[in-house]
């Protein structure tokens, strides 16, 4: 493509993704000529703005595109100002006027995190696991006046997990395959090839947006695979609720449960007849099938807490004292918070209270490793969300672990050959011995005799 012959870009939307589209669409040649987000949350830009700027490229922050259903006259005037070719909305929350919409000689194109016609609007990925669907993906469209409605350009499908959670399913699939796909499209629009397919009438579904608390409540009146396929629907945003112990708490990291019946903490939840089990994995849950789930984490009062924890005392920590190499790398760590979130840290900065979303806590464990050499898991960066709380883990992880694990088991105790031994006879299952929840025992065999 050469350099008049590339096409004039507009980029509509918001967030990490639309970011990376529009460095795809730059490494690919187009011409971005402007770049219209949302405006700043406090000192934090929107990422979009801030890599477009890095670039010279002009950035236009809207906070409405129109004013009781009219298109505001200063708003069009800035937009048409960049006399764009092709409108691209990677993922945009506004409502965009059909002035705009219609405007550019190619239209616009739009990404969509759903097999389109079904799950229409704006909690799709939620909507796609809470109804347990097999197959998920995204679909790239010609916008139109409806919602999600407009003819298909392209679609991406893949194969949902029974334990796949919001996070995992965009992290794997929706967000690096969606912003190759929106490159794609683009290029296909250039090339003239760009197919427009009318959407199909059956199948088609509208979910609404899961932005009033009481649609997140976990109705317990249903069987355990559709409250298991609810809790991870809102995994982790914006979190599925129920009522514990009078507390209102949310649930996190579910997975169907089919091992043999635990002994644990019962615990009192509100709608549920059969009390829940605080256990050493975690928080036990029944269907109204009889069937069981369990959550692996807990949100109290804001707090982000293994379930197996709940109702035990707080364990004291002694905060860790660094060595200069690892105040080094805290510093550094310090300074890659600072630019997920454009906020000065202190140590006791919260990671999600500053705004931060899933795609910034992979961002923050790829860092992790690359400036530390240590490994996280997503899971440590919401366990440990205070910057102090996230450097103490980190510089644990570094010196080997949290702790050695102290064993206890029952012995045998023994004297022979002059020497006094003891060895367990229990199973070791999950790093501890336990007895069988049988109560049975299984023959012991001498080796010497094989009796």
């Amino acid at each position: 493509q050469s350099l008049l012959d590339r096409m004039r870009v507009a980029i509509i939307g918001q967030s990490m993704f639309a970011g990376e589209v529009y460095k795809q669409l730059m490494k690919d040649g187009h011409k971005v000529v402007g770049v219209f987000t949302v405006p700043d949350q406090g000192t934090r830009e929107d990422p979009l703005a801030s890599m477009a700027a890095a670039d010279d490229v002009k950035v236009f922050k809207f906070k409405s595109w129109r004013k009781k259903g009219v298109i505001l006259p200063e708003v069009l005037e800035q937009y048409l100002s960049v006399d764009p070719e092709l409108n691209v909305m990677p993922f945009c929350s506004q409502f965009i006027p059909m002035e705009v919409i219609n405007h550019p000689k190619n239209k616009s194109i739009c990404y969509h995190p759903s097999i389109l016609p079904r799950h229409r609007g704006a909690s799709s990925i939620n909507w796609t696991l809470m109804c347990g669907d097999k197959k998920g993906g995204f679909s790239i469209f010609w916008a139109d006046d409806g919602l999600d409605t407009g003819p298909i350009l392209l679609q991406r499908e893949v194969d949902i997990d029974p334990n796949d959670t919001v996070d995992t399913l965009y992290n794997r699939f929706m967000y690096p395959e969606g912003i190759k796909a929106m490159a794609e499209a683009v290029c296909m629009v250039v090339n003239g090839n760009a197919p427009v397919i009318p959407q199909p009438t059956e199948g088609a579904t509208y979910d609404p947006m899961l932005n009033k608390h009481e649609l997140c409540k976990i109705n317990w009146d249903q069987p355990a695979e559709n409250i298991h396929n609810f809790i991870r629907g809102l995994d982790s945003s914006p979190g599925a609720w129920m009522i514990m112990d009078g507390k209102e708490v949310k649930v996190f990291g579910s997975k169907m449960f089919t091992d043999s019946l635990v002994e644990g903490q019962e615990v009192e939840i509100e709608g549920l007849a059969t009390p829940g089990i605080i256990h050493k994995d975690g928080l036990l849950l029944t269907g109204s099938d009889g069937k069981k789930l369990n959550v692996a984490r807990l949100s109290v009062d804001g707090k982000m807490m293994s379930a197996s924890k709940y109702g035990a005392a707080a364990e004291a920590t002694e905060t860790v004292e660094l060595t200069a190499e690892e105040q080094e790398i805290a510093n550094k760590l310090r300074d890659t918070w600072k630019a997920i979130l454009n906020i000065e840290i202190a140590d006791d900065t919260d990671f999600f209270k500053a705004g931060a979303g899933s795609m910034d806590v992979v961002r923050l464990v790829e860092e992790t490793k690359e400036k530390a050499g240590v490994s996280l898991e997503n899971e440590d960066v919401y366990m440990a969300t205070t910057f102090q709380e996230f450097i103490q883990v980190m510089v644990m992880r570094m010196r080997g672990g949290d702790a050695k694990p102290v064993f206890e088991y029952d012995a045998i105790k023994m004297h022979v050959n002059n020497m006094d031994i003891e060895f367990p006879h229990q199973l070791f299952i999950d790093g501890q011995f336990v007895d069988a929840t049988s109560g049975k025992y299984l023959k012991s065999i001498n080796p010497a005799t094989e009796e």
